[in-house]
């Protein structure tokens, strides 16, 4: 029965190669912004000592899209390989469920990160795309492994941190999207595939 309701083929080893994309990423987010501390200190970051404040962000979004597509594509490597190893479909009403589940707190949030762009607010993006991945893990979490939940809610978490200190955005985005996806990861990959 739980098999017909649920996606059971997530693998742990995707939650680990995307927290190292995650965190590839972030660290050429830095190098972006030519390593200079004042992007994260809140004191700074709403002066008008900090350099370029926009002139970086076509670079950061380009450099957040390829992220987010590698991710996905080893993502869906690792479960594609742990479903046919066990002998499950890939691609089910369970499936299906889960990703209209996940997909939908995404939309909402990149939409929302739109809209801060346009307004150029940009320091909390990092907060709102933690929050809305957190929303969306939580939700998807209801149709396939309930572990999925604690690292949705671990996100979010995260993401209200974030919005605080506002000056650390790429630190708590590099915490929520890399550390957390390779403990997640591992977790996972100790418990239901060794």
């Amino acid at each position: 029965m739980e098999r017909s309701t649920r996606f059971l083929s997530l693998s742990g080893l995707s939650g680990i190669s995307a927290g190292i994309i995650a965190l590839a990423g972030a660290a050429v987010a830095f190098f972006l912004l030519n390593y200079d501390q004042r992007y994260f200190e809140p004191d700074q970051y709403f002066s008008h000592e900090v350099p370029s404040k926009v002139g970086f962000i076509p670079a950061l979004i380009l450099d957040a899209v390829i992220v987010l597509i590698t991710a996905l594509l080893t993502s869906f490597y690792f479960t594609y390989r742990r479903a046919r190893i066990k002998g499950l479909p890939v691609w089910d009403n369970s499936t299906r469920r889960m990703l209209l589940a996940l997909f939908l707190p995404l939309a909402a949030g990149g939409l929302f990160c739109l809209v801060l762009l346009l307004h150029n607010i940009v320091y909390l993006l990092a907060p709102a795309t933690l929050i809305f991945y957190g929303l969306g893990l939580i939700s998807a979490s209801h149709f396939t492994l309930p572990e999925l939940k604690y690292l949705g809610m671990m996100e979010v978490l995260l993401g209200l941190i974030a919005a605080v200190f506002v000056g650390y955005g790429l630190i708590f985005w590099a915490s929520g999207f890399g550390l957390l996806h390779i403990i997640y990861g591992f977790r996972m990959y100790i418990k239901y595939e060794r």
